[in-house]
């Protein structure tokens, strides 16, 4: 089963590029998460210390003057700064590093939860230990969550739609939707999208530790973050930058690009809830998917695949768990799921922008990533969640989950272009 859209409405991915903390290059990336190879270490940017947790997983020895500049790279936040690098990255493996064909015919919409919080934390510190005159004129504006896809727009030369998606958790995962759906009704030919976070810093972590939220495992790192196991004890803060670019079909046929994998579609919901824990009863992430399968023309049978949201907070997978079996019912037995952030841990704004290249990954590679640090089972977690191995697989049309904050929901269906075609 094929996509039933015309050329001039499908939408397909034809570069990526990523800034994370397993590297930044989309073969190195995956390649890490086939590994099992976590990214997460005792956190280096501040002092711990006096933390219950940590730990995360950062992006180290990030120099983006290297790409934009030193003077102009020392004016915006860090979420901007990986954003740009990351959609270079995607530029150049989309065969678009020579420039844009026709820039009002391109546009950038990206995600991300909190922006560029780290020039506000710089910037009140600075105007509470020297006063207000010592504030750089730039710190107030860096601070907006539109900044990034401002930076990208400026940084290419992109002259059409510039939006924005702030949707905590979910944000990655609902603007790649939200650019694909532009891309339909004609707004643009090209998007630039996916997600960007830089959200490691103090108050976060008081935050997020305030909350309990965050595994205190800091004495082993890498198995800290548990998708799905019986002893996970709460996620861990990630960081970093996934871009992807998007264009219509047709548009991509007429200049020979490649195309790696289909938008098919998406759906958000919400639960309408609590503002931190998710519907006991999964019924604002079952909603999510029940809608995205349908958006993309498909039926749950068709599903191969499903990247989990999958955090390893003890509440969240055993919901998700339970939403997957009210969408798939017996079948939910039969569907592998992996936890890209056991290795991630939660980038925030950019993890649905990871998961959503993972998905491209296993789709081009008919191979799905496995869920590390999984050891012992959970009765209320009890699927294929593809344990510690890499395992090769018939996949067609993945489902990628992504959970958030304030009862966020959003979910994003890819499949091979040419859909019911046989699997490389």
């Amino acid at each position: 089963m094929g996509s039933s859209r015309p050329d001039h409405q499908r939408v397909v991915i034809t570069g990526m590029g990523v800034v994370s903390p397993l590297g930044c290059d989309v073969n190195v990336f995956w390649e890490a998460l086939l590994a099992g190879r976590s990214g997460v270490a005792r956190i280096q940017s501040f002092d711990v210390s006096d933390f219950p947790t940590q730990i995360g997983a950062e992006v180290r020895d990030f120099d983006p003057s290297t790409y934009i500049g030193r003077r102009e790279a020392r004016r915006m936040a860090r979420c901007s700064q990986m954003a740009i690098v990351a959609t270079l990255f995607a530029l150049e493996d989309a065969g678009l590093q020579g420039g844009l064909p026709d820039p009002e015919r391109v546009g950038v919409h990206l995600g991300t939860a909190e922006g560029g919080f780290d020039m506000a934390m710089q910037g009140v510190s600075l105007m509470q230990q020297r006063g207000w005159r010592r504030v750089m004129p730039f710190m107030l504006p860096e601070t907006l969550p539109n900044m990034p896809s401002y930076h990208v727009s400026q940084f290419f030369g992109t002259l059409g739609h510039l939006g924005t998606c702030v949707a905590a958790c979910a944000s990655g995962t609902q603007a790649i939707y939200e650019a694909s759906e532009l891309i339909r009704r004609g707004v643009a030919d090209i998007i630039i999208t996916g997600g960007t976070e830089a959200l490691i810093n103090e108050f976060a972590f008081a935050g997020f530790c305030a909350m309990r939220g965050m595994s205190t495992r800091n004495h082993e790192p890498e198995r800290a973050v548990r998708p799905f196991d019986a002893d996970r004890d709460g996620f861990l803060m990630g960081e970093g930058a996934g871009i992807l670019i998007l264009e219509r079909l047709d548009h991509a046929r007429a200049r020979g690009a490649r195309a790696y994998a289909e938008v098919l579609g998406g759906a958000t919901s919400s639960d309408a809830h609590h503002f931190a824990q998710p519907d006991p009863e999964g019924r604002g992430a079952t909603r999510a998917m029940r809608w995205a399968v349908a958006n993309a023309g498909l039926v749950p049978e068709q599903i191969d695949y499903i990247n989990a949201h999958g955090t390893g907070t003890p509440i969240g997978d055993a919901v998700e768990t339970k939403a997957i079996k009210q969408v798939f019912g017996e079948r939910a037995y039969e569907v592998p799921v992996s936890s890209t952030k056991s290795m991630l841990a939660h980038g925030m704004g950019a993890a649905g922008a990871f998961e959503a290249i993972a998905c491209v990954k296993t789709l081009q590679t008919q191979t799905i990533h496995p869920t590390i640090n999984y050891e012992t089972p959970d009765p209320e977690c009890d699927l294929d969640y593809v344990p510690w191995e890499p395992r090769r697989a018939r996949v067609r049309y993945t489902l990628s989950n992504s959970f958030g904050l304030g009862g966020q929901n959003a979910c994003l269906v890819l499949g091979l272009v040419d859909g019911d075609g046989d699997a490389p």
